[in-house]
C-alpha cells in the first residue's frame, strides 16, 4: 500500500496501535462448559479457522469476546446481514478532502494488524460475499484486494471466527459446504440446569434461587420449541429477567417483559408461556 494512504498511513505513523479501540481489557465473565477453552486455543495455534454453531443468546459472542482477552488479541466483530457487500468487508475507495482515498473494511483491518475477526450470523450474508473469506481459510492465509492490486499475507496471530444458528438453516439461508468445511466447528448449547444457574446469577446479580427458578421457567419454553415456537428461551433473556428482579420488579412481571413478550407476539403461545411462569413462581 502507498505511503499515506487510508489506515497504511495511520499504521505506519502509530506503530501498530490502530486496533487499540478493539482490545478487551478487562476479563469478561465465561463460565465454560466443556472443552471450548482449550479447543479454540489449540485452533488459533494452528492457524484453523473456527465456526461457533449454536442457538441465539447461548453465549457464542462472550465466548469469543472472552477468548480475544484471554489470548491478548484485538477483537474486530462484523454483524452480518443480507445487505453487506464484499465491499463492507474488505474496504473501498471513498472520497474525502484529500481526494480519493482507501479505507479498509473490518476484515482488511483484521488481517492487516494480527487481530481475531469474529463474522456473527454469517449466514445472514449474501453467499457471493462470503466467499471472500475463502482464501483465508486455507494453507494460503491470504487475502487479496483487487480494487487496490495488493495481497495481504496474514500473520500468526490473524483468527477468523464465524458464528450462525443452525435452527434458522433454510434453503435460502445456510453456508456452502465449500464454506463449512474450511472451519474447524465448536457447538454450543444452553447449559444444564445448574451451571446455566450460576451464569444468570452471576451476570444478572440476582439471587440463586431466583435464577434456578428462571431455568426452570426456561426449560419449559424450550420444551414448546417445535410445538408454536421458533426459539426457547435463551441464557440472554434469562440475565435481563434476572436484572429486572434484581430492581425490584416482580418474577411473573419480570418474565413477561423479558421472556414471554419478546419471544412470540401469538396470543395463545403467550398465555401457554404465562402459564408456565405461574407453574414455577
Amino acid at each position: 500500500m502507498s505511503r499515506g494512504t487510508g489506515v497504511a498511513g495511520i499504521r505506519n505513523s502509530t506503530a501498530g496501535g490502530v486496533l487499540d479501540d478493539f482490545r478487551i481489557v478487562s476479563e469478561p465473565y465465561y463460565r465454560p462448559v466443556g472443552q471450548e477453552v482449550e479447543l479454540f486455543e489449540a485452533a488459533c495455534d494452528s492457524h484453523v479457522p473456527v465456526m461457533l454453531k449454536g442457538p441465539t443468546g447461548c453465549g457464542k459472542t462472550r465466548f469469543v469476546e472472552y477468548m480475544a482477552w484471554r489470548l491478548g488479541r484485538p477483537l474486530v466483530t462484523v454483524s452480518c446481514h443480507e445487505d453487506m457487500t464484499a465491499s463492507d468487508l474488505v474496504g473501498r475507495y471513498l472520497l474525502d478532502a484529500e481526494g480519493t482515498v482507501w479505507h479498509d473494511g473490518p476484515l482488511t483491518l483484521a488481517v492487516r494488524h494480527g487481530a481475531i475477526c469474529y463474522l456473527d450470523e454469517i449466514v445472514e450474508a449474501r453467499q457471493d460475499t462470503t466467499v471472500v473469506i475463502h482464501s483465508l481459510t486455507d494453507d494460503r492465509r491470504i487475502l487479496p484486494l483487487e480494487k487496490k492490486n495488493e495481497v495481504l499475507k496474514a500473520p500468526p496471530d490473524f483468527q477468523l471466527v464465524i458464528s450462525y444458528n443452525p435452527g434458522y438453516q433454510s434453503v435460502l439461508k445456510d453456508l456452502k459446504e465449500s464454506t463449512k468445511q474450511r472451519f474447524a466447528a465448536i457447538s454450543f448449547s444452553y447449559p444444564e440446569a445448574a451451571v446455566e444457574a450460576e451464569i444468570v446469577a452471576a451476570e444478572s446479580g440476582v439471587a440463586r434461587e431466583a435464577a434456578k427458578t428462571l431455568v426452570r421457567i426456561a426449560e419449559r419454553a424450550r420444551n414448546l420449541k417445535g410445538h408454536g415456537l421458533e426459539e426457547g428461551a435463551s441464557t440472554r433473556m434469562l440475565i435481563n429477567a434476572g436484572m429486572l428482579v434484581r430492581r425490584g420488579i416482580a418474577m411473573d412481571a419480570a418474565c413477561e417483559v423479558a421472556l414471554v413478550l419478546p419471544i412470540t407476539d401469538d396470543a395463545d403461545m403467550r398465555d401457554a408461556l404465562k402459564a408456565a411462569v405461574a407453574a414455577c413462581i
